[in-house]
C-alpha cells in the first residue's frame, strides 16, 4: 500500500514504551507503517517531508484548558506577569483601553498576578477608578478564581457594602468598605452584569484559540467549563465553529452551570473517539487557588486561614452522585488537600470505578492516602506542571517551602502507576507545551527556584504526560497519543530534537508542522505547500 505522506530524516518518537523509529508512513489519516516498512511504502504520489534532523512526536493533547474563554482573552486587556509587573502598568493599559472604548461599555482584562506586581497586592477599586472612571472595569487574576472591579462595575452588578457573600464566594471589605476584590462564586454577580458575547464573537474566539494551539503542536484540546460564559449558547457556538482541535467538552455542572439543562437535551456523553466534538464530562468546583489563598487545606496558609470550599460537603456529594448516575465523567476542580478529600470521598460514595475514569482536576496538594485511593478507583489526576513555573515562588510564600516542593508530584504519580495528564489550564497559564516540558524536566520556577527536584521527569516521560496521558483521560488512547500502525496521524514536527537538547533549550522549541489525521493544521515553513 502506497503512503500519502512519509516523514523521515530525523527521529520519530513512537511513545514512552516503544522508543524511536527513523520513518513513519501515513495513509487515509492514520499511521500506515514505521521504520523500514514505512520507507517501503513510498510511491510516486507520496509526499515526502524531510525532518532534516528534527524530531516528530505524537501531537500534544491539552487535557485541561478553557478554550473558548482563552480565545476571548486574546482580545481583552493583557495583564499577564510576563508583560505586566507594576500597578502603574495595569492602570496604563486600562487607561489606553478606555481611550478606544465607548463611554459606559465594559473594559475587561485578564491575567494579572498580584504576587508578581510591585505592590504585592491586588489593585483596588479606587485605583481602577482612576484609570477608567467612565467605564465598568473588571480585571481577572490569572487563576480565574478572583478579580477586581471598579465602582461602575460594582454598581452594574448590584454589589454594595451591605451585599452578603454568596455561598462559596467572597466580596472583600476592609473597614466596612468594598475593596473591589471579588472571589470564587461571588464572581457570578459580576458575570451576570456583563453583556454576553455574541455567537459570532464566540465562533471567532473558538477558531482563534484552536489555531493558536495548532501552531504549538496540539491536535486535541478541552474546554473544561462549557456554559459559564454564555450558557447553552456556547454549545451552538461550538457546533457552528471549526476549532481545528479534537475537542473534549466538559459541561459546567455547578448549580449556575448548564449541565442540568443539557441533561434534558441531546448532548449526552459520547463514546466515539473519532468525533471532533465530544461531550464527555461534567465539572464542579470544590475550591479555589493556592496562589489566591482560596484553595481548601487542612493546615492553614502562612498568612492564616484554610481557604474556601465552594460547597458544603453534602451539596458536593449530591452533585457528584447526580452526574455519575447520568453517565458523565466527573472532572472536578480540587487543589488543596481538604478539597481533594471532599471530592474523593464523594466519588467513592458515588461508585467510582476504573472504567469510569473520573478525574480530579489540578489535584495539586495531594496526600499519600488520597493517591492510594485514587489509584484503586482509577481516578485520574489532571495536573498543570506549569503552575510550578508560574506560581511556585508564590506557593512558597503562601504555604512554605516543604508544601510547595511536594506540589504537583509528577514523578510520584508516574512511579505509583497513575496517568497524570500534563496541561496548562489556559488562560490561567500559557499554553506553551515546551515550557510545560521544561518545568517537568527541571522543576524550576520562572525565578529559577528548584522546587521538589525529586519530582523531575525525563523528557520522554514528560512528553508521555503531555500526549498519551491526555488521550487516556478522554478514553482515546487507542486512537492517539502514540505513533503505531492504525493510530490517528496526529503528529507534531518540532524545530529541534527535544530528546537531545539541554533542558534550557526546551522553551525556544517551536512546532514546525502539526497534523490532524495526516492533514496539516499548522505549517510554519510551508512544507505542505
Amino acid at each position: 500500500m502506497i503512503a500519502d505522506v512519509i516523514l523521515a530524516g530525523g527521529r520519530i518518537f513512537r511513545g514512552l514504551h516503544a522508543g524511536f523509529t527513523e520513518a513513519v508512513a501515513l495513509r487515509d489519516g492514520r499511521v500506515l507503517a514505521l521504520g523500514a516498512q514505512a520507507l517501503d511504502a513510498v510511491g510516486s504520489t507520496s509526499r515526502h517531508i524531510d525532518l532534516a534532523g528534527r524530531v516528530a512526536i505524537p501531537a500534544f493533547n491539552e487535557a485541561h484548558m478553557h478554550l473558548l474563554p482563552f480565545g476571548l482573552t486574546l482580545t481583552q486587556v493583557k495583564l499577564r506577569a510576563e508583560e505586566v509587573r507594576t500597578l502603574s502598568e495595569v492602570q496604563s493599559r486600562i487607561r489606553a483601553a478606555a481611550e478606544t472604548t465607548p463611554r459606559g461599555e465594559w473594559i475587561t482584562g485578564w491575567g494579572y498576578d498580584h504576587g508578581a506586581l510591585d505592590v504585592k497586592r491586588h489593585p483596588t477599586v479606587a485605583e481602577l477608578d482612576r484609570a477608567a472612571p467612565e467605564h465598568p472595569v473588571f480585571i481577572m487574576r490569572t487563576c480565574g478564581h478572583m478579580g477586581v472591579a471598579n465602582t461602575a462595575a460594582l454598581r452594574a452588578a448590584g454589589i454594595g457594602h451591605n451585599t452578603p457573600d454568596p455561598e462559596g464566594g467572597v466580596i472583600e471589605r476592609r473597614d466596612g468598605a468594598l475593596t473591589g476584590l471579588i472571589q470564587e462564586r461571588a464572581l457570578t454577580l459580576i458575570k451576570h452584569a456583563m453583556p454576553a458575547p455574541s455567537q459570532a464573537r464566540m465562533v471567532d474566539a473558538i477558531h482563534a484559540a484552536g489555531r493558536h494551539l495548532a501552531a504549538q503542536g496540539f491536535a486535541s484540546a478541552t474546554d473544561m467549563n462549557v456554559g459559564m460564559t454564555a450558557g447553552l449558547d456556547e454549545i451552538a457556538a461550538y457546533q457552528a465553529s471549526d476549532p481545528l482541535q479534537r475537542m473534549w467538552l466538559v459541561l459546567a455542572a455547578n448549580p449556575e452551570g448548564i449541565a442540568e439543562a443539557a441533561a434534558m437535551q441531546p448532548w449526552r456523553p459520547g463514546d466515539d473517539p473519532q468525533a471532533l466534538l465530544r461531550w464527555g464530562g461534567a465539572k464542579v468546583f470544590a475550591d479555589g487557588s493556592a496562589g489566591g489563598l482560596t484553595a481548601a487545606f487542612f493546615d492553614p496558609y502562612l498568612q492564616g486561614g484554610t481557604g474556601v470550599f465552594t460547597f458544603p460537603t453534602e451539596t458536593m456529594h449530591a452533585l457528584l452522585a447526580r452526574y455519575h448516575a447520568l453517565g458523565w465523567q466527573l472532572d472536578i476542580h480540587a487543589i488543596g488537600d481538604a478539597a481533594i478529600e471532599q471530592v474523593l470521598t464523594g466519588m467513592e460514595a458515588a461508585g467510582a470505578t476504573p472504567e469510569r475514569r473520573h478525574r480530579i482536576e489540578h489535584c495539586g496538594f495531594v496526600t499519600r492516602d488520597q493517591r492510594r485511593r485514587m489509584l484503586a478507583r482509577g481516578i485520574i489526576p489532571v495536573p498543570q506542571p506549569l503552575f510550578m513555573y508560574e506560581f511556585g515562588d508564590l506557593y512558597v510564600r503562601n504555604l512554605g517551602e516543604a508544601r510547595a516542593a511536594a506540589a504537583y508530584p509528577m514523578r510520584t504519580w508516574l512511579d505509583e502507576g497513575h496517568h497524570p495528564s500534563a496541561s496548562s489550564d489556559a488562560p490561567v497559564c500559557t499554553t506553551d507545551p515546551f515550557l510545560n516540558l521544561f518545568t517537568m524536566v527541571t522543576r524550576k520556577t520562572n525565578q529559577g527556584t528548584v522546587l521538589g527536584a525529586d519530582q523531575r521527569l525525563t523528557i520522554e516521560e514528560a512528553v508521555h504526560c503531555a500526549t498519551w496521558c491526555g488521550a487516556y483521560s478522554t478514553f482515546a488512547e487507542t486512537s492517539r497519543g502514540t505513533l503505531e500502525p492504525g493510530m490517528d496521524a496526529d503528529i507534531a514536527v518540532l524545530s529541534q530534537d527535544i530528546f537531545a537538547c539541554p533542558p534550557e533549550a526546551l522553551p525556544i522549541t517551536r512546532a514546525d508542522i502539526t497534523l490532524r489525521s495526516g492533514i496539516p493544521i499548522h505549517d510554519r515553513h510551508g512544507e505542505f505547500a
